[in-house]
């Protein structure tokens, strides 16, 4: 049987069009294409990734070096042709296995395949010229030198000063590396690595815990025996030490009130050894599917899902919950990285609103945690609006203490906040996400 020949750079151009123009999430069009092709072969596959990926992520650099070498600026571009140089401009630069004058020749063959025959020698001229000169080329500021929008590089610049904001702003570009956590009650952690080494897949151990493993050279993480038996559970390394730095004892009764995937919540019943009880709730029917089918894979009897909007009062749950797990909906400037349209989403009217809807959130959560017991506040940005001055908002608030990090192994890296209690992590510089979490005690 024979399959109909697919133009890769065809399906990587449908993918940036739909980001771009209709304004879809970047990772949904991604996956839905890699779903729809996936007869393809890996190869293929991972070039349309890395094409992709690539190009969303360096946007606003490659208009940059087009406007330079361009008698049309990309602002007035036909969506197409500005898609089609963007996309091309990335593999001249970026993509050492394609030959620049293959980027070149393709993009003209799609150019007049469209019906942009009048603009052939437009789009060749373009890119001809960028294979020559791309040496020469020099970026004016850390904005477009990182495709970076400029309002993002100046609030971390204020924050975190020139030199860490180039840290992360470099880390963001580099490739994303995939964690998983061992589900060590289904399975030990050499017998989870021997599982993966017989499928084929490279398996490295992280530096801060011995349940994640870092995952590379598999073709589909789906059909890993470990991952249908329930081993293991995809999740960042920064959203693991949540459950780390919660430290919950046994028979602990643990509500997590925004949990889709339900990865945390999954961690905290895994490290309860079958005991106690982990509530994992979020907004949406569709929400509460995912995790009740993470739960289902992983056979975790002490862990169910419901469908519970947070700003909704449960009288049920009031001062019932040894641990409140509190990782709200935020602008997700800390997994850019992963994410690499979120940066042009965002804005600060957007980080203000989330911030109101934050404290909104936690208005109504706190009232669960039992006196004595735990809220743990985390977001995977990075911005002192939704993180800092939301823990200090709620202190002052609200009848509730910092707990010193310092004692939580797993959060080895050096940190001055750790004895108020919370941490910033930084891409860059913690080799994690950009991630935010507080640990704070109510005191009555």
């Amino acid at each position: 049987m024979t399959t109909k020949k697919v133009n890769e750079r065809e399906i990587v151009l449908e993918i940036i069009s739909e980001v771009t123009q209709q304004g879809q999430f970047f990772h949904h069009v991604l996956q839905n294409a890699l779903d729809k092709y996936a007869f393809l072969e890996k190869k293929e596959r991972a070039f349309i990734t890395r094409a992709a990926e690539g190009t969303i992520e360096y946007l606003l650099q490659t208009d940059y070096v087009i406007d330079r070498f361009s008698s049309v600026k990309t602002e007035r571009m036909k969506p197409f042709i500005r898609d089609l140089l963007r996309m091309s401009v990335y593999q001249i630069l970026y993509m050492d296995t394609v030959p620049d004058h293959a980027a070149c020749n393709e993009a003209v063959k799609l150019a007049q395949k469209r019906s942009f025959h009048a603009l052939k020698g437009f789009v060749n001229g373009v890119l001809r010229t960028v294979s020559r000169k791309k040496d020469t080329i020099t970026f004016p500021d850390l904005s477009s030198k990182y495709s970076m929008p400029q309002w993002i590089v100046d609030m971390w610049l204020e924050a975190y000063g020139s030199h860490v904001t180039e840290k992360m702003l470099k880390a963001f570009l580099e490739p994303k590396k995939l964690y998983v956590r061992c589900n060590t009650g289904r399975a030990s952690i050499a017998q989870i690595k021997q599982s993966l080494q017989e499928d084929g897949v490279s398996v490295q151990e992280t530096q801060y815990m011995e349940e994640a493993l870092e995952l590379s050279g598999y073709d589909t993480l789906y059909a890993l025996d470990a991952f249908q038996k329930g081993y293991i559970q995809v999740q960042d390394l920064s959203s693991m030490f949540v459950a780390r730095a919660a430290m919950p004892k046994k028979g602990a009764q643990i509500l997590d009130v925004c949990a889709a995937p339900g990865g945390k919540a999954l961690h905290f019943a895994d490290v309860l050894q079958g005991t106690g009880y982990v509530e994992a709730r979020d907004l949406t029917p569709h929400k509460a599917e995912l995790i009740e089918d993470n739960i289902a894979r992983t056979g975790f009897s002490n862990i169910k899902a419901n469908v519970w909007d947070a700003l909704v009062f449960d009288e049920q749950w009031e001062k019932k919950a040894d641990i409140v797990v509190a990782d709200l909906p935020c602008s997700g400037l800390g997994v850019i990285g992963r994410k690499p349209d979120i940066k042009y989403h965002a804005s600060m009217e957007q980080i203000y609103k989330l911030q109101q809807l934050q404290r909104e959130i936690l208005d109504v959560v706190y009232s669960y945690v039992k006196p004595g017991g735990i809220l743990m506040y985390s977001t995977c940005t990075v911005n002192h609006f939704e993180n800092e001055d939301n823990v200090q908002w709620l202190l002052e608030k609200h009848p509730f203490e910092p707990v010193s990090l310092e004692p939580v192994e797993a959060l080895s890296m050096e940190c001055e906040s750790k004895k108020k209690g919370y941490i910033q992590l930084l891409p860059g510089l913690h080799n994690v996400d950009g991630f935010f979490i507080a640990k704070l005690r109510r005191k009555q």
